[in-house]
């Protein structure tokens, strides 16, 4: 009876330590354009979460938001692991960036990614990257604000990605979790249009 149990308990443990392997957010502001569940699944697949076996059920939210002004963007890391976030936005989902690159090193379960690119000075279609570095639990979730660049865009497409650290990575979605949020964004007439984000993707 004991072997059984041993190996009953060997495999909880193998499980858990798979799950914990795997970093997990939930898109809390603005709202997810999918439906997300406690953890934040569906989120593997790029550009904007689900899975293959589970493309996501949309949710229909739109977030209205004014050119020139600041975005509240709340995170909440369901499940902890050592990397950073970055913040893109695009017309089409087609036109978000591709993930980040990853340096790979040699770990105890093989090759694995050391750290993602981080791009210094970010351009469209990318507004902040580098963000949330971290290497611990985060007690709490993450927030800031953005600044939302001055266009007329109905049904953009503002993206969230967590790259991982110290992870061999996945069939589907390599080393980064996704979300998306649809928002409609109509420009401020007293500032100048945003000419970078007029063509982006073109």
């Amino acid at each position: 009876m004991k072997p059984a149990i041993d190996r009953l308990a060997l495999a909880t443990l193998t499980l858990l330590a798979a799950a914990a392997a795997d970093a997990h957010f939930k898109l809390v502001e603005p709202a997810s354009w999918i439906e997300e569940d406690e953890r934040g699944d569906p989120q593997k697949l790029a550009p904007c979460g689900g899975t293959i076996a589970n493309p996501g059920v949309r949710t229909g939210a739109i977030t209205e938001v004014q050119g020139g002004q600041k975005l509240k963007i709340v995170v909440d890391e369901t499940i902890y692991h050592p990397g950073h976030y970055r913040i893109a936005l695009a017309r089409r989902p087609n036109w978000l960036p591709d993930d980040p690159v990853a340096t790979m090193v040699q770990g105890g379960r093989g090759m694995q990614s050391a750290a993602g690119e981080i791009a210094s000075n970010p351009e469209p279609p990318v507004l902040v990257d580098g963000l949330w570095m971290h290497h611990e639990d985060p007690t709490e979730p993450w927030q800031t604000e953005i600044d939302i660049p001055n266009i007329d865009c109905d049904g953009c497409f503002l993206q969230i990605i967590q790259f991982m650290e110290d992870h061999p990575g996945f069939r589907e979605g390599g080393f980064s979790y996704h979300h998306c949020a649809m928002l409609n964004i109509t420009p401020d007439p007293a500032l100048p249009l945003d000419e970078r984000w007029q063509t982006t993707g073109s």
